[in-house]
């Protein structure tokens, strides 16, 4: 009663081709592809721009987010 045999999931596939059909299903695929590669992408470039030190106007000395975490701990 609790498992599904084969036909089931025969019949529940089938039931989706039907309501979303051959062509729907692969542009739903492609449009998934389409956000993957666009969010490696982004990732990417999060890495390659690193910000730039900033200047503390009261001291005259560079401030660096990386050496102020490293005072912190």
């Amino acid at each position: 009663m609790g498992s599904f045999s084969i036909w089931h999931w025969l019949v529940v596939g089938i039931i989706i081709l039907l309501l979303f059909g051959k062509g729907r299903f692969s542009d739903m695929m492609g449009d998934v592809a389409k956000g993957i590669k666009s969010f490696k992408k982004g990732m990417a470039e999060d890495d390659e721009a690193k910000p730039a030190p900033r200047i503390d106007n009261a001291q005259g000395t560079v401030v660096d987010a990386e050496k102020q975490a490293d005072k912190t701990n």
